[in-house]
């Protein structure tokens, strides 16, 4: 079914054409879209017409047309105004919405196969079948795309995406819940990183006025059958990215790195790490001091020298503060697999943190 919004926009782009007034009317007597106010008086005129076996009618001052979906009824069609080609300019506004109805009806075929397609529940043989019959081509390079948004959807955001992206025909823009957007995007063979990012930024800003908007995505596949896989990268990313990437409005699988393996353990399995490492004690309850050394230690790749340098502070100082953490954790982050087990430890730490907030 076509929403109201579009039957609204064409009705008026004809209006603008023709200068002649335009309404539909469904068949169960509701107005779907009008270019003039008068049109709920010729509600139940059309009730009438709806049963009747013309397909076009004279109503008072206003012409009627019937508008079928192949072979079943779905609107009826006004027109209003001092043409002298009232019948013609009716018959072409009702073939435009027929045709409408056809295109819709196909990118609802499309858009419900895409999403079994992503949630898997397809088999095999289906997959290929189907995409054959709608002209979906099987072994192009796509990535898959999820945008979620903070506030409400208000009805327009997948057709502004659409619009962003161009409207490529092999492009797929859908929903599987209601707090997220989908893209499925045909990409080129050799798109490297930057071409990825910069779709994301795309439909980062096409959406920005919707509150704060994170965009994921996976890796890039190259057989139909393979899409949900990449959908899954991208759902994981969105994910792993609120825990371990709180800054980032744009997340790809591939810069997840160890987050990624993290966010599947089970709490009691991170619980017993924790407490095996540090004993009775959480890493993250050092000193705001204490983490900021460490932290600033870890982006400089545990170089001494640069630590000091950023935190201004002497080396003997930065040097006192590690011997002081390795006395109470028994870790030498100046010794590349302690400093592995810290990292891991206070990721594991962000994480149960994070797991704690969803769960309540």
């Amino acid at each position: 079914m076509i929403s109201n919004q579009i039957l609204q926009n064409t009705l008026e782009g004809l209006k603008e054409i023709t200068k002649v007034d335009y309404g539909v009317i469904d068949i169960d007597g509701k107005v779907q879209a009008s270019t003039f106010p008068e049109v709920n008086d010729y509600t139940e005129p059309a009730a009438v017409f709806v049963d009747s076996p013309a397909d076009s009618q004279i109503v008072a001052d206003c012409q009627f047309f019937k508008v079928f979906d192949e072979f079943q009824l779905e609107y009826v069609l006004l027109t209003k105004g001092e043409s002298d080609h009232l019948y013609t300019l009716g018959k072409i506004a009702a073939f435009q919405i027929q045709n409408l109805l056809q295109a819709y009806k196909e990118r609802f075929d499309k858009d419900n196969f895409i999403k079994n397609l992503l949630l898997d529940n397809l088999l095999l043989v289906d997959i290929y079948n189907r995409a054959k019959k709608l002209n979906i081509e099987t072994d192009v390079n796509r990535v898959v795309y999820i945008i979620e948004l903070e506030n409400e959807k208000e009805g327009d955001e997948m057709e502004r995406v659409r619009e962003a992206l161009g409207n490529a025909s092999q492009d797929f823009v859908t929903a599987v819940d209601d707090k997220n957007i989908i893209v499925v995007k045909e990409v080129a063979p050799d798109s490297d990183v930057s071409v990825l990012e910069k779709t994301a930024e795309t439909l980062l800003q096409v959406l920005k006025d919707h509150g704060k908007v994170r965009v994921a995505y996976g890796t890039g596949v190259n057989e139909i059958k393979e899409v949900s896989r990449s959908f899954k990268e991208a759902r994981m990313a969105l994910d792993v990215g609120k825990i371990f990437f709180e800054d980032h409005s744009i997340i790809a699988y591939s810069v997840l790195g160890i987050g990624r393996l993290i966010y599947q353990l089970p709490i009691p399995l991170c619980r017993m790490f924790i407490r095996e490492i540090f004993g009775g004690k959480s890493p993250d309850e050092f000193d705001e001091e204490t983490l900021a050394t460490i932290n600033k230690f870890f982006e400089n790749s545990l170089n001494v020298s640069e630590t000091s340098r950023q935190l201004y502070i002497h080396r003997n100082t930065l040097v006192y503060r590690l011997d002081k953490l390795q006395k109470s954790t028994g870790l030498d982050l100046r010794v590349f697999e302690d400093a592995i087990t810290f990292k891991i430890a206070l990721m594991v730490v962000k994480y149960m943190k994070y797991m704690e907030t969803v769960d309540y």
